[in-house]
């Protein structure tokens, strides 16, 4: 659906005076990047990317030059679940250029600091924390207006510490994980189901990591019906390492009596079948 409307706000926009072709270029530039986002949630990189390419494209015509800068962000997050270091921190960095709104600066700066968590320097990380913080406290007059699209989650009241305590499950410290990411679900509202599962599972893997095998089942075992609803590509990426780390036990009652279960959902969704073209 969104893609049919995609196409219909580009060709209307053919149709109109420049100032509504604009208007209209700029929307369909954000249906796009949307789009992008969920086909990455089915598996599908390469539609995925396609995507947020033609979102680039789409609002460069409408006069944005701002959405390809957060274009390189959503590029280092495939980078990211491909555990590709090097080029998570290489676009990430490049989406930082002064000239892009401060919010695009610092989402790109969290994103960066993933990729060096993913690489294991810790010092790099959170410098780049502090940085997406500092950004993202900003109101530089820059980014979308009042009545614009927040680019980014709107589901996260403090995207800086949820980020913190993601790294620090890459970082090797699984405890402070697990201590940052209760802290920050309990600010999550029950009805962002995604960002409650997406973290949630992170959450349990942390403390699986940290040996609290009991803990991370009983955090696990509430949040696979959202597992179910949200079928998310990403999601399924962390929940099958939780699952490799919880089968280290696999004579603990709680893991047998999850285990069933865990397997048929850990296993990679399937992207769709029909080309983004």
């Amino acid at each position: 659906m969104l893609i049919a409307q995609t196409h219909t706000l580009r060709e209307l926009s053919a149709q109109s005076d420049s100032a509504t072709r604009r208007r209209l270029l700029a929307l369909g530039s954000r249906y796009a990047e949307y789009v992008g986002w969920l086909v990455q949630e089915t598996g599908d990189e390469r539609a995925a990317l396609w995507w947020t390419q033609r979102a680039v494209d789409l609002a460069a015509v409408g006069g944005d030059q701002a959405l390809a800068g957060y274009a390189l962000v959503r590029r280092a997050l495939v980078t990211l679940y491909r555990e590709d270091a090097e080029q998570t921190i290489a676009l990430a960095r490049r989406a930082q250029s002064g000239v892009l709104p401060s919010r695009i600066r610092g989402l790109a700066a969290q994103r960066e600091a993933q990729g060096h968590a993913l690489a294991g320097d810790v010092g790099a990380c959170l410098r780049a924390l502090d940085r997406a913080r500092t950004l993202l406290a900003r109101r530089d007059g820059t980014a979308e207006g009042a009545d614009g699209p927040v680019i980014g989650s709107m589901h996260l009241p403090d995207s800086v510490g949820m980020v913190t305590g993601w790294c620090l499950v890459d970082l090797g410290r699984p405890r402070e994980a697990g201590e940052e990411l209760d802290r920050q679900l309990t600010l999550v509202g029950p009805d962002a189901v995604r960002t409650q599962v997406r973290y949630g599972i992170r959450r349990a893997l942390a403390y699986a990591c940290a040996g609290e095998i009991d803990h991370a089942c009983a955090l696990t075992e509430p949040l696979l019906d959202g597992v179910t609803a949200v079928r998310s590509a990403t999601v399924s990426t962390d929940l099958r390492r939780l699952v490799r780390v919880l089968g280290r036990y696999p004579d603990h009652p709680p893991v047998r009596r999850l285990a069933p279960r865990l397997g048929t959902l850990s296993r990679p969704t399937t992207p769709l079948e029909e080309s983004p073209s």
